[in-house]
This record gives C-alpha cells, structure tokens and sequence, in this order.
C-alpha cells in the first residue's frame, strides 16, 4: 500500500505550496487543473484490492454514517405527527431540525479532537452509545421542551460523526481505490435516507403508539454497530502515528498538543478553505433537495405517491452518482472531477426545475447524480487536504460548519419562492413558483463551488502515513527523541523535566 503513490501523476507537496508566493500560486490554478490521467483499475477491480481488515472498517464506518443520516431524517418524516402530540406547528417542530444543525458543529470539534488523540474507536461508540440513548429518550418524550432537549443533544452527537467514519474508511484503503470507497462511504447519507422512509412507512402511525416506534427503532441498530466495532482495533495509520508520538520526548499526551499547535500555525488557512468548500457544498446538497418535493407536490401538482416515486429516482441517482464520480476523481483528480460535475449539474438545472409533467423524474435522477457525484469526491478530497494531525478533527469540522452556514437554504427558497405567486386550486390555494427561485439560487451555488474549487489546492494520492507528516517531523525535531529512560512506567506520560 505504500509503494503505490509512485502510480500517480505528482501533485504539490504541502510544504511546496504553503512556500509559493501569492502571485505563483493564483498562476498555477489553471495549469494544476490538467487532468493527471492516472491508471485506475476498474471501479470492480478497484474494490479487490482492499484487504479483509479494510474492508471490515469501510463497512463499519458506513454503517455508522447512514445510521447518522438515519436518526437526522426521522424528525423530518415525522413532523406533521409530532405537531399534533406536543400541540405546536409544524414550524415549531422544525426547530428540532436547526437545533441539530446548530449543534452539530460542537460534537465535530469534541470527538474529532478526541478521535485525533485517542483514536478512532473509543469516540465512535461512545458516539453510537449516545445515538442508543437519546433516540430512547426522544421517543419517549412527553412535552416539546423534552424533544428540543433530546434534538439538541442529538446535534452533538451526530456532528461527531462524520470525521471519525472518514479516517475509520479511509486512512488505510489502497490508494488506487480511495476514490470509489469515499463515493460509497459518502452515499451512506443516502442510503439512509432510503432506509429511514422506508421504516417510517411501517412504524409510524401503524400502531396505537403513533411516531415513536420509528424512535425506538432507530435505538437498535447502533447496537449491533457498537458490537461491531469492538471487534475490531485502530487503523493502521493510526497506531503507526500513535508510535511515532511515543518516541517524542515528552510522550504521546505531549507530541499530540505540540502537533495540534504547530498543524493550527501551519495550515489555518487550508483549515478556512475547507469550511468555504463545505459551506458550497452543502449549499449544492440543501438548495437542489430541502424544497424539491415541496416544488413537486405545491407548483407541479404531484400526487404524495408521484412525489415518492420522484424521491427514490433522484435518490439511486444520487447513489451511483457519488460512487462513479468519486472512482472518476482518480483517474482525473479530484479538483477537475467537481468542476466538470458541477458544469455538468448546473446545464441540468432548468429541466430539474420547470419540466412540469412525470419526465422530471429522469431530469431528478440525472441531477442527483451530478450532486451527490460531486459529495463522492469529498471525504476523500477532505482527507487529503487536512493536516495530518488533527485530520479527524479537520475533516469533521469543516463539513459542519459548511453544514451551519448553509442551514437556512431551504428558507432562503422558500422566502423568495412566496415572491412568484401562482394561481391557486382547491387542493392548493397557496401555489408559489418554486421551481424558478432554485434554479436561480442553484445556478449561483454550482458558479461558486466552481470558483471556489479553482482557486484551492489538491493533494491527490497523499500519503497519511505519519512518517511523511511535516508536522509530526517539525515536532520530533523541536522535542528530541525519547530514550529508553524517559518512559518511566507510561510512555503515555513520559517525563517532560528533560524537555529543553
């Protein structure tokens, strides 16, 4: 695995391009978009190559992540119910949704820096152990105030997840094959979100308990997750770097805040970067899906069932999108793959937005496609940009942030949509053109993911392992390495009265 990165097509080393100049750097946006066209294996093929202990932690990280998604959609197909139960509006319910989103941004920073000194495992079920807990306590909540408390929490929770599932799937994988696992590990979120319509469909309200089955539900699956994950131990990269850390003077504990200072000094700038790239991102994800069974069911005229159908189309788009585009990005590196995709979206955007009749489902699926194609290039893209020693930490963060910053999305549309009246009907005597306003609002967030991609950096095929990490390096050479006495007992505590 690490002979491999000699395959590729060479990209700038951090240190190389942290050292340009502003002027050299701005002229070679352009010419580094150069398609490296490297030999990949066939997107078949390219999944032989992970080894059985690999594979064991895509699939846990996987797992992990729809379930995230999982547990995020069941207040959004529940909210009507939970209106009626704790006596508030629709709108008062949603809160449930910002609350999350919110909150999410706190859990990436706990359990990524967590995850980053720890280890992957630890904070990922103690993550899942709060999903068990606090879905149980949603579930059997009886005032509004309690739901809200559960959702807050919940916020934490599942904004703790996104970093460790990344580092879990993808610290280890093959270079050859990182691209198609990171479109796979991100389609969980789809895939979820299938799985949480479906089990809503069968508990809610098929029973004298109405919604809350689909809460004590959603409780048990991370169960078997936790199992699951016992079984298995650290990456790989990870224990390597946990190594490295202990022949540091001053031990693990001490080479961890000294790398985390140094990473911070080093790199705050990509670290800016990476939450402007998720906030377009997630734009691109919430301004083409939040509104859109709204546009079908209140512009279009759709049936619940046509809107359904509409749904699941634009949803197995989204899968083979993010799994096909992501094996892309590395045969023609990840910058150029998001550009061409989103070029791709953005010509889609009027028939995915005015085809008024049942063809808008091929027009769904195709855009989908392009959205959650470009989301496949992400985790992966994420990865190989953050700093090595706060890598779970940087990439869970800057995805929530992203994901704060563009919350208001489908508001925005909303707001602006009731500007366009149409006339109304009997079964809808409030009708807006919806369908104008996204595709507008889209136009304008694919132009900025697009510039946005242009003007940042790309470390295609990176090696994560922590003897090609500048930063842990920097650190070694500042604290002097440990000799056999400055352990003591603990290497987690050596002594730091010889540091000078």
């Amino acid at each position: 695995m690490d002979e491999a990165k000699p395959q590729y097509a060479a990209t700038p080393s951090p240190d190389v391009e942290e050292h340009m100049s502003v002027s050299r750097y701005i002229s070679t946006r352009i010419s580094s978009l150069v398609p490296p066209m490297n030999p990949a294996p066939n997107p078949f093929k390219a999944l032989t190559l992970l080894n059985r202990t690999q594979w064991l932690n895509f699939t846990v990280a996987f797992l992990g992540w729809s379930w995230d998604s999982f547990d995020f959609f069941t207040v959004s197909l529940t909210t009507s119910e939970l209106a009626e139960t704790f006596d508030k509006s629709v709108t008062d319910i949603t809160w449930g949704i910002t609350l999350v989103l919110m909150l999410r941004s706190v859990g990436a920073i706990t359990f990524g820096i967590a995850s980053d000194r720890w280890g992957r495992k630890w904070p990922f079920i103690v993550n899942q152990l709060l999903f068990v807990v606090l879905e149980l306590g949603a579930g059997f909540c009886q005032t509004y105030k309690q739901f809200l408390a559960c959702r807050a929490l919940f916020g934490i929770a599942m904004g703790g997840l996104y970093g460790n599932a990344a580092a879990t799937a993808l610290e280890d994988c093959p270079p050859e094959a990182r691209g198609i696992i990171s479109g796979l590990l991100q389609q969980g979120y789809a895939f979820g979100y299938l799985l949480a319509t479906a089990f809503a469909r069968a508990l809610v309200d098929t029973t004298p308990h109405g919604w809350r089955p689909l809460y004590w539900f959603a409780a048990c699956p991370p169960v078997l997750i936790i199992i699951f994950r016992l079984f298995l131990g650290e990456t790989e990269t990870f224990r390597r770097r946990q190594e490295a850390r202990q022949e540091v003077r001053g031990g693990v504990a001490a080479s961890f805040m000294s790398e985390g200072k140094v990473a911070l000094q080093r790199h705050w700038l990509i670290l800016i970067y990476l939450v402007l790239l998720m906030a377009g991102f997630n734009f691109m994800s919430h301004g083409s899906q939040d509104l859109y069974p709204t546009m079908l069911e209140n512009q279009f005229e759709f049936s619940k069932n046509a809107v359904t159908v509409t749904q699941v189309v634009a949803n197995l788009g989204a899968l083979s999108g993010g799994v096909l585009c992501g094996w892309a990005s590395q045969i023609f590196g990840r910058r150029f793959s998001i550009i061409i995709i989103s070029i791709i979206g953005g010509a889609l955007l009027y028939p995915y937005t005015f085809v008024e009749n049942k063809n808008v489902i091929a027009a769904a699926y195709f855009e989908q496609f392009m959205v959650q194609g470009a989301w496949g290039v992400i985790p992966i893209h994420l990865m190989e940009l953050s700093p090595g020693p706060i890598r779970t930490f940087a990439v869970g963060t800057a995805y929530q942030l992203g994901n704060l910053v563009s919350s208001a999305s489908s508001t925005i549309e909303s707001t602006i949509g009731e500007r366009f009246p149409l006339p109304g009907t009997r079964e809808a005597p409030h009708r807006y053109e919806y369908g104008k306003v996204i595709c507008i609002f889209m136009g304008c967030v694919f132009a900025y993911v697009i510039l946005i991609t242009i003007a940042g950096p790309e470390r295609l095929g990176r090696n994560f392992d922590a003897e090609h990490d500048a930063d842990l390096q920097e650190v070694a050479a500042h604290r002097g390495l440990n000799t056999k006495e400055d352990f003591g007992d603990d290497p987690e505590k050596a002594r730091t009265s010889i540091v000078p």
